[in-house]
């Protein structure tokens, strides 16, 4: 069976070649880019989905689809457009029930990995701070006290950069609110690398490496420009077998150079 499952949007023109991470009867687990929705945007729904684009595939028989014979796939939890890694996927209605009632819990273990810019004030800490959508600013979440819902997020530290003022975090939510990571790491007084929405900025190699020298005619492009945020790792017990599963995803192209040169430049 194919390890990769290819996927195009004729609209848009772009492709994506997403690597199978876990897969039996009953759940398949794809390694999702960043870049691109999990479901349709309720603001723009002719925007590229991936969801949307598995249904067109399992419709049109592509071999993929037609290896593992599937007429039905469906989302067990969300990851934000820019947010890479794991996702988990029911290929039937029994096992979408059984996952959206353990999401509803703490029983799966999330693990996340983002850089931020900041330093934290100790090498592990936990959020709780609740959550609401922005009152104004659409699509935004906040800080709500009163009119949030409970959320809690864990964060360790893997990594200092203090000459520059980075550092690579481990994050555990424990709820599933929308952006959680990233309010939750704002909260803190860290900005996500990327998530100008809630006040981080771009990577710049040109900012961490004295001499950088751009060639004539070029345009220095930054190291990581969307939210650095990547879903590392899934563990929770299968749906139907009650064994626990673990699924990883490696780091992405963009994370390993940013933390190789973090490396490189910041001792």
């Amino acid at each position: 069976m194919s390890a990769v499952i290819k996927l195009s949007s004729p609209a848009t023109r772009e492709f994506w070649e997403i690597p199978v991470l876990f897969e039996d009867e009953h759940l398949l687990a794809l390694d999702k880019p960043a870049g691109l929705l999990t479901s349709p945007d309720r603001y723009d729904p002719n925007r590229p989905n991936l969801m949307k684009l598995l249904h067109a595939g399992i419709e049109t028989g592509k071999p993929w689809a037609r290896e593992r014979n599937l007429n039905y796939l469906m989302n067990a939890h969300r990851l934000d457009f820019e947010t890479s890694g794991v996702i988990l996927l029911a290929k039937n209605k029994p096992a979408l029930v059984a996952l959206a009632n353990l999401f509803g819990t703490e029983k799966p273990q999330k693990k996340y990995l983002t850089l931020v810019r900041g330093e934290p004030a100790e090498e592990t800490f936990e959020v709780d701070a609740r959550l609401a959508p922005h009152p104004v600013k659409i699509g935004l979440m906040r800080v709500d006290p009163k009119g949030g819902k409970q959320s809690k997020t864990k964060f360790e530290v893997l990594e200092n950069f203090p000459r520059f003022g980075y550092a690579l975090l481990k994050c555990e939510p424990l709820t599933g609110r929308t952006h959680q990571i990233r309010v939750h790491a704002s909260h803190a007084g860290l900005n996500i690398v990327g998530d100008e929405l809630y006040g981080g900025k771009p990577l710049w190699l040109s900012r961490l490496k004295k001499d950088y020298r751009l060639k004539p005619g070029h345009e220095e492009r930054p190291l990581i420009s969307r939210v650095a945020l990547h879903a590392e790792e899934l563990t929770l017990p299968h749906p139907v077998t009650g064994e626990t599963v673990t699924i990883k995803s490696e780091w992405p192209k963009d994370l390993k150079v940013a933390v190789k040169y973090l490396r490189q430049f910041a001792t």
